[in-house]
């Protein structure tokens, strides 16, 4: 649609969040609120996107990486009118239709969009505002129409009248206008209201006066244009967000045992008959491959999975890669960099950071692994450590394949340990060892018979 353009309104502080962070930028599915609606008009193939900011401006500008939209300062907040009067330089020339939006205003969909611009150009409009019908429409300018159901005026709540407050239809704060009129219009609003600020929404009085067509559309999911302001609000739509994630993703093919329990980011993907168990958390651009099974009480992020992987009970995977087949947990712990191999085992209580661990080698209970590389077929030991700090610098262990590591053994960093290797139970290994070699530590086993019960009356001798 390259005559439309888009102005977003991100400028407000949110006061009533009670926080230091701008209110656009409090999270929603682990996206910032003003990138869920950036994203969906993005997907409108805009020829102009203007961002207005003005609270924490800076903050704000660095949440986004793109560099397909234009920010414009509103240094002073003096309501949504002025706020869109901002971006008139922006848009100098343009003869297209110009979509206005909030940043607050995360779950409105592709479809909508497309829809109120749509019918915006079949009605021959100069302004299409998105409208909803709520049980309690406290906060939202109210819709007033005459005995024609013709739209005549919207009044914000702080304006109006104890009986237009029990009107249901409300402002969506999404808007469609012809650009020429916008800009024409915004020049002649003024600020004499309870609030002292330019409401935007005067444009609609502006429109009809002056005879011009102003269309509605009533949302078919009111929760599509519902608002934030406060963390109750933040969390009642995190809730509605996650309904409709989690029921996208059983309609794709994944079995979620515990929908209520299962929270899935809005970057994350999930291939087919994957099973995901009761509280379980999958963050950032996790990618979880095919017929995967996730036990439960697991927290993934950023996170990639390939097929047939198994997820035993609570496990924390965090930015790691693990191959199709393997076999993680209960109570793994895999840290940023760990790349897992075909068919691995990641056992009980094992920690990994920046380990490549090659397909099929076996780590399976009490064992740290940090900066090491690890051929295949290899067997590493309960109690096992690469010990791979001094208190100044990390260093890199290196072990073969089918090296076995036997259990409480300890690699000090930097070492190498060639392939076929036999490390000893207990044996601490400080040099590199050659292929198919055995290393041990020379450890004297000493005996003392009847040392127990010799003990044992020389303590009951001491006692007082």
């Amino acid at each position: 649609m390259n005559d439309i353009g888009v102005i977003l309104l991100a400028a407000g502080q949110g006061t009533r969040m009670k926080s230091s962070l701008p209110k656009v930028l409090h999270c929603l599915g682990g996206t910032p609120l003003f990138l869920h609606v950036l994203q969906t008009a993005q997907r409108l193939a805009p020829s102009t996107v203007a961002v207005i900011v003005g609270h924490g401006a800076p903050a704000v500008q660095r949440a986004y990486a793109g560099g397909d939209v234009t920010w414009v300062l509103q240094e002073k907040q003096l309501g949504t009118g002025h706020a869109v009067l901002c971006a008139k330089g922006l848009f100098q020339g343009f003869t297209g239709d110009v979509l206005i939006l909030s940043g607050d205003v995360p779950l409105i969909t592709e479809s909508t969009l497309k829809g109120v611009v749509a019918h915006h150009r079949a009605q021959g409009a100069v302004i299409t505002l998105l409208t909803a019908s709520l049980e309690n429409p406290a906060g939202y300018g109210r819709i007033l129409r005459d005995s024609q159901k013709n739209i005549t005026s919207i009044v914000e709540e702080k304006d109006a009248a104890e009986v237009q407050k029990q009107i249901r239809e409300v402002n969506a704060g999404v808007y469609v206008v012809a650009a020429p009129f916008l800009f024409a219009a915004l020049a002649g609003i003024n600020n004499r209201n309870r609030q002292g600020e330019y409401y935007l929404p005067d444009i609609v009085d502006i429109g009809l006066r002056q005879g011009g067509t102003v269309a509605t559309m009533a949302v078919d999911d009111a929760r599509e244009m519902m608002g934030i302001n406060t963390r109750e609000e933040l969390a009642t739509m995190e809730k509605s967000l996650q309904e409709r994630i989690n029921r996208k993703w059983m309609a794709a093919g994944v079995t979620l045992k515990d929908p209520l329990t299962a929270y899935i980011e809005d970057g994350v993907t999930i291939g087919q008959d994957t099973v995901i168990g009761p509280n379980t958390h999958l963050c950032g651009a996790t990618v979880i491959g095919e017929g995967c099974r996730i036990d439960g009480s697991a927290y993934l992020t950023d996170a990639q999975l390939g097929d047939q992987v198994r997820l035993r009970f609570s496990v924390v995977l965090t930015s790691c890669r693990v191959d199709n087949g393997a076999i993680i947990g209960p109570f793994a712990h895999l840290r940023p960099g760990t790349a897992l191999g075909r068919n691995v085992h990641i056992g009980n209580f094992v920690e990994t950071k920046e380990a490549q661990i090659g397909a099929g080698t076996k780590a399976n209970h009490l064992t740290y692994l940090g900066d090491v590389a690890i051929g295949q077929e290899t067997n590493i030991g309960a109690g096992t450590i690469t010990c791979n700090y001094d208190g100044f610098h990390k260093y890199k262990t290196k072990i073969g394949d089918r090296v076995q590591v036997g259990s409480d053994s300890t690699l000090v960093a930097p070492v190498s340990l060639g392939d076929d290797v036999y490390v000893a139970t207990a044996t601490t290994v400080r040099h590199d060892i050659p292929d198919g070699a055995l290393v041990f530590n020379d450890r004297q086993e000493r005996v003392r018979e009847g040392w127990t019960e010799q003990k044992r009356v020389k303590m009951k001798g001491t006692k007082k």
